[in-house]
């Protein structure tokens, strides 16, 4: 693991999880979604997420949720309605997710 690294800019460098997942059916895993977000209003640590479908495997999605830093990604991941968020998620894939744990080394707007 790299440490110390910060972005262009001098500012903490952020993180990025990256969740791959499959399922034919994305309605009840953006359900279970957007029931996280209420459920953790103002407790939460991720800053933004996003969601997209492999342009060649309509049933492949990725979700990208963006952090402060690593430490900021671990307390969101242990929050309980995280942990059950991510039970539901695991419920609806067609198999298990593969995660992407990304070190922001550098930004652009």
């Amino acid at each position: 693991m790299i440490t110390g690294l910060r972005a262009y800019g001098g500012n903490a460098m952020s993180f990025v999880q990256i969740i791959e997942f499959k399922t034919q059916d994305i309605g009840p895993m953006r359900a279970t979604s957007d029931s996280w977000e209420k459920a953790t209003e103002g407790k939460r640590t991720a800053s933004r997420r996003m969601l997209a479908r492999d342009h060649n495997d309509p049933d492949k999605y990725y979700a990208l949720v963006f952090f402060d830093s690593y430490e900021s990604a671990m307390k969101n991941s242990n929050l309980p309605e995280t942990q059950a968020a991510a039970k539901a998620y695991a419920q609806l894939a067609d198999g298990p997710p593969q995660f992407r744990d990304l070190d922001v080394i550098d930004e652009m707007n």
